[in-house]
């Protein structure tokens, strides 16, 4: 007690840490109760858990318990990727929430390496453990501290040595997760098995059957022991863990479509006007080109706010923005732009070509902002390490050209005729040089087995299909310009189809 004891008025702050000793749990679900009922979370989520992982094969195996929840990160990406401050890190250091402002984008459980966070199925708002914050303001300690009959969770001030975490983490071996990620996570393990820690490490039971539950197979879910390439020689089973969802389903993946689309379709005229390859009265630069980007401009825009958990408060990305979050700056990126398009087009209608041209200045680099902002963002889910590429950004400008081109050669059939040629000359190369980006997945060493793992689940997994179902649609439209509308439907279908395998298979990785 304390440790959680009220600091005085004028003393400085503690930094709460939490340690569990793996050497006294005895994996009775006490915590994992009492937060519950502390916190009235609700049924089908939990802010802490505990995994049983069974280690060893018989006469020689043992049962290993791990305690899962928030590791309160003195870096915390969730901090960093909330475009409204709704997750945020107080001065004592502990990671809280703030319900009444969180839009429920998801992203922080993207970028959470822990997979500590979840979605609320009361009120739709992001949650996680919060170290009992009201307890610890009334100098309480959590609630799992108080319950744990093995006194295997302790709390305390990190610089204080005297105090139990801190004396232990000074002088003791300790661990933590994933520390690769440089989030500096402040909950310390003592004795756990390696099993448990890495999610990677054990393998899932046959058809999902786990003591006391069979998960069985649900749309959208995965979890610890997903197939696939297995960290460590010791046999490992998991006993007992609970399911996880990914956050982002098909709508991110459509809205980097029509994103790309919107991107391309005013990004390709702007240039071949530019270069000499449309002239500058053709028909499909004057209001074509605004027209169909601005169109699947709006499209992005409603699927972004439809895939919003609180789509009633999209406006506070804009009220009350953090400015370090790329769901903000993209938020930016996409009104500009649309201004810019919305001028162009009025620009056309009052014959105002010089307002057109003086347009093209801020115009192309919103419209490759466009295109690229999601590259920025998906680095900022820290926690997928498929989406850590540094060729994202060539390569959403390569399919915004792609999307583009492939567009607007569906509309010159009708309206530029003469351009048909050249725009099935700029979507036949884009397109071929995207499944020469895509294709390189297959033969590509990835820095770390999560990454690994989500490469094996898109080229060979449950994404397989689509991921080389893109591969064929694209390399068939790249190969046949003259095929004229059917080589841009080819082209954005096989595109489609790759964003889905992409987005999907970078989440499919368990992280708890």
């Amino acid at each position: 007690m304390a440790d959680a004891a009220a600091a005085a008025p004028g003393a400085p702050l503690a930094r709460w840490g939490k340690l569990i000793d793996h050497g006294r749990c005895i994996g009775c679900h006490a915590c994992s109760t009492a937060c519950k009922s502390e916190n009235r979370v609700p049924l089908s989520v939990n802010r802490t858990y505990v995994k049983y992982v069974d280690v060893g094969a018989f006469p020689q195996a043992r049962r290993a318990f791990q305690v899962t929840r928030c590791n309160q990160c003195e870096q915390p990406p969730c901090v960093a990727i909330c475009p409204t401050a709704a997750m945020h890190r107080r001065q004592d250091g502990i990671v809280d929430f703030d319900k009444s402002i969180c839009i429920g984008c998801k992203a922080c459980i993207a970028a959470c390496p822990y997979d500590a966070i979840f979605i609320n199925p009361e009120d739709h708002s992001a949650e996680k453990c919060n170290f009992c914050a009201h307890r610890i303001d009334m100098g309480l300690e959590p609630a799992c501290v108080v319950v744990c009959p093995a006194e295997a969770i302790l709390v305390g001030d990190l610089d204080d040595p005297e105090s139990a975490v801190g004396g232990l983490v000074a002088r003791t071996a300790t661990t933590v997760r994933r520390p690769e990620k440089g989030t500096r996570p402040k909950l310390f393990y003592q004795g756990a098995h390696q099993a448990t820690l890495d999610p990677l490490a054990a393998r899932r039971p046959d058809g999902g059957q786990f003591i006391w539950s069979e998960q069985g197979s649900v749309s959208h879910q995965l979890t610890s022991g997903t197939p696939g390439p297995i960290n460590g020689s010791a046999p490992a089973v998991l006993a007992y863990d609970v399911p996880h969802r990914m956050p982002w389903d098909w709508r991110v993946s459509l809205y980097t479509w029509t994103k790309g689309i919107a991107a391309g379709a005013y990004l390709v005229p702007m240039l071949l006007v530019a270069l000499g390859g449309l002239p500058e009265s053709s028909a499909l630069w004057q209001w074509a080109a605004p027209v169909v980007a601005g169109l699947f401009l709006a499209l992005t825009g409603l699927i972004l706010i439809a895939d919003l958990d609180h789509p009633e408060r999209f406006y506070l990305l804009f009220t009350r923005p953090r400015w370090n979050s790329w769901l903000v700056r993209g938020g930016v990126i996409i009104s500009l732009y649309g201004l810019v398009l919305a001028g162009h087009f009025g620009a056309s209608l009052t014959g105002r070509s010089s307002v057109q041209r003086a347009l093209m200045t801020p115009g192309v680099p919103l419209a490759v902002l466009t295109a690229v902002y999601t590259a920025y963002l998906l680095a900022q889910a820290r926690a997928r390490d498929f989406w850590q590429n540094p060729l994202l950004v060539p390569q959403f400008v390569v399919q915004a050209v792609m999307a583009g081109s492939a567009a607007a050669l569906l509309l010159a059939g009708w309206i530029e005729p003469q351009a048909h040629r050249v725009l099935a000359a700029v979507t036949a190369g884009a397109s071929l040089l995207h499944v020469l980006i895509v294709a390189g997945e297959a033969g590509v060493v990835h820095p770390t087995s999560h990454a690994e793992l989500a490469g094996h689940i898109m080229l060979s997994g449950r994404y397989a299909s689509l991921f080389w179902a893109a591969v064929i649609l694209m390399t068939v439209g790249a190969a046949a310009p003259w095929a004229g509308s059917m080589a841009a439907l080819l082209a954005l279908g096989g595109l489609l189809a790759y964003e889905h395998a992409y987005v999907q298979s970078g989440q499919s990785v368990p992280l708890a």
